[in-house]
């Protein structure tokens, strides 16, 4: 197994391999295709079409940005594309969200993105086309070109691994990050030195698919509205009322409406949601921050990806835990390749990325569950928890 240490963004491959870019219209992609010109490949721009419904009050942005891309295109003199991949946008990636969202659970949409449209369904219609590689403008870097090592980015509040683990072995080793070694700062000012027009575009926000929209506005579009009662966890005293239970995560502190008697709400004390009852449409709420609801010393983690990288953090403990080929690896049921399944009984020192730009937590993991020295405040069930060795990212989990 190839071990990798800290290099910048490389590539050993052909200047004239054929590559698509998958160009948002941002500033990232527009910058990582005009670098791969400069290198000298043979580069094909690709607009990914996946979502165009506008929402109330809410214009979706697509066609903008598939103008700036074009435009883009026509600076560097690279042949462009739009793929329309919203049919298979909306059961992968919007079906899935609000299916999760109506069991409870608060899921990751721009994980299952990169998951099942840009580093799937984009990856193997470009290989359909003759491409040796994709690339696209995410802040992450693989340890070589045709290697399966996902590492940091060097600009650690852009890194994006966190929403990368779970792409699989064979489409990293055919993915180009060309801004994975720089800076944004540095990356803005090369557009801008190359004259690209959306160089300082203003980033995007919300949901990943709809822009600005926030992800309640974006859910009351598909999902009924159901007033219910919030009630104190410790008294069953209703204190307001929500919209829906649904809509709330556990340790949200941010739009509650409460009432209740004077002076008996407004202390100066938060309340933070501890539970939710679905089946009674019930939100409870709680002012004791040291609710175990809130915080956690372990994490249970479900349909967890194990990249390679793991196997060398494994070896340098003297047990035989996930050395080799142990019979206890096996291949992912969903037939992502090359990345496994992992039980153990051995927890295994990685650190933990529990939110994108969270800091890096030490913590054990066994192949089930993290385990922290410290209690970490839990995480929505749906998120995702990411694991590293150092720049390498080993995989990771949806938080059960």
């Amino acid at each position: 197994m190839q071990v990798v240490g800290s290099k910048p963004y490389a590539t050993n491959v052909s200047p004239r391999s054929k590559v698509f870019v998958g160009m948002s219209g941002g500033v990232d992609s527009s910058v990582s295709a005009a670098l791969l010109v400069e290198q000298g490949y043979d580069v094909t721009g690709v607009y990914m079409k996946n979502w165009s419904k506008d929402l109330p009050g809410m214009k979706c942005p697509w066609a903008e940005d598939l103008a700036d891309a074009k435009r883009v295109a026509v600076k560097l003199g690279i042949p462009f594309e739009v793929w329309d991949f919203e049919d298979a946008y909306k059961h992968k990636v919007v079906d899935y969200m609000l299916a999760e969202f109506k069991k409870g659970h608060t899921p990751n949409p721009d994980i299952m993105c990169n998951e099942e449209i840009k580093f799937k369904l984009f990856y193997e219609t470009a290989m359909e086309h003759g491409a040796d590689y994709i690339a696209t403008g995410h802040y992450a870097r693989v340890g070589m070109a045709g290697g399966t090592n996902l590492l940091r980015a060097v600009d650690e509040n852009k890194d994006q691994t966190y929403f990368l683990y779970r792409i699989s072995n064979e489409a990293l080793a055919h993915t180009l990050f060309p801004i994975g070694g720089m800076l944004k700062p540095d990356v803005k000012k090369l557009a801008a030195e190359k004259g690209l027009h959306n160089a300082y575009k203003k980033e995007s926000m919300g949901v990943c698919f709809v822009g600005e929209v926030g992800m309640k506005d974006f859910l009351k579009e598909y999902i009924d509205i159901k007033p219910g009662e919030i009630r104190e966890a410790e008294t069953e005293k209703v204190l307001g009322y929500h919209e829906g239970a649904i809509f709330y995560t556990i340790g949200q502190r941010h739009g509650l409406y409460l009432s209740g008697n004077k002076g008996e709400v407004n202390t100066g004390l938060p309340y933070y949601v501890v539970a939710k009852d679905l089946d009674r449409n019930i939100i409870y709420v709680s002012r004791n921050l040291n609710h175990s609801a809130i915080w956690t010393k372990e994490l249970k983690l479900k349909d967890v990806i194990i990249r390679e990288g793991m196997a060398r953090v494994s070896q340098r403990r003297t047990s035989g835990a996930w050395q080799g080929e142990d019979e206890r690896r096996s291949p992912v049921a969903t037939g992502r390749a090359n990345a496994v399944q992992v039980e153990s009984t051995l927890a295994i020192p990685i650190l933990v990325r529990l939110r994108h730009r969270a800091p890096l937590i030490a913590a054990t993991f066994d192949g089930k569950t993290l385990h922290f020295e410290s209690e970490v405040k839990r995480p929505a069930s749906g998120q995702s928890a990411v694991l590293y060795d150092g720049e390498v990212c080993l995989g990771g989990g949806i938080i059960a």
